[in-house]
């Protein structure tokens, strides 16, 4: 079940990140995560008496930490595009946010079968292919100067999976309650201090609106995965691979051209997560 509902995540995450980014080319970007993060926030409030569950302090004290780490990643992720190149920065950020929930898991003592640890290992080169729209060639030709803030952000944000996942089997929904508020507050007063406007154009709202359902129930999705006992290193590498289902709505959507790094990455993701699954 962990395995579906980690799945069902990168899914959601990426089809959010895919609209998000057709959004802000109608929108500023933090006007976007603003408003998308504000939508998700209300929607929690409004299922959190079905969904709210038992949660301690400290469930909300993890959540909380984990909007800090979102938050404070998007910020990183930002300035690393604006200072790198994105075929650099996007699968750099991408492998480092996976490689961090596994790194954690294992530290923490999770153990993996053999076709588990071979899929995660697989799992990580597939997200980094995804995302690599420049293919191999401007990896190798990366400088160190574009690559070190992009492995920041890709930490930070990697970081927002290993707090989630320190949550109550009891908490429901209510770290992400957490969570929302924080980003919420990180996002606003990065768009104010920049001096960005946070409005919405009319055509634009309904997508945003979308978005920001779609985040906060990948979020959900992650939550609950890691509720029902899956390990950290699992499910936090499977939700990782949201890239691919970005990359194929862009096929789908936009009829954008897919370079054969891409398709490499979208069947080692494949591949990876049948390795995951089968049983230990």
């Amino acid at each position: 079940m962990a395995v579906l509902l980690a799945l069902a995540c990168a899914l959601v995450w990426g089809a959010a990140d895919f609209y998000g980014g057709l959004a802000a080319r109608r929108a500023a970007a933090l006007a976007v995560v603003a408003t998308s993060h504000v939508v998700g926030l209300v929607l929690l409030l409004l299922l959190l008496p079905w969904l709210g569950g038992d949660p301690r302090p400290a469930d909300l004290a993890w959540g909380a930490g984990a909007g800090i780490a979102g938050g404070a990643g998007l910020a990183l992720f930002y300035r690393a595009l604006a200072g790198g190149v994105m075929s650099v920065v996007a699968p750099v950020t991408a492998v480092t946010a996976a490689a961090v929930p596994v790194l954690a898991g294992v530290l923490g003592g999770e153990r993996l079968g053999a076709p588990a640890a071979a899929g995660i290992v697989l799992a990580l080169a597939a997200v980094t292919l995804v995302s690599a729209q420049g293919g191999l060639c401007s990896l190798r030709a990366a400088r160190p100067a574009s690559v070190w803030p992009a492995l920041v952000a890709g930490t930070v944000f990697g970081l927002f999976f290993v707090l989630l996942d320190q949550t109550g089997e009891d908490a429901g929904l209510s770290p992400l309650i957490g969570s929302r508020v924080v980003s919420v507050a990180l996002v606003v007063c990065l768009a104010l201090a920049g001096g960005h406007l946070l409005s919405i154009p009319r055509p634009a709202l309904p997508m945003v609106v979308g978005v920001g359902i779609g985040d906060v129930s990948a979020g959900a999705l992650f939550l609950l995965a890691t509720q029902t006992g899956g390990p950290l290193a699992i499910t936090g590498v499977l939700a990782s691979l949201y890239p691919v289902s970005t990359v194929v709505l862009a096929q789908v959507v936009l009829r954008e051209r897919l370079v054969a790094t891409q398709a490499a990455g979208l069947a080692a993701a494949g591949v990876a997560v049948v390795l995951i699954a089968l049983p230990a």
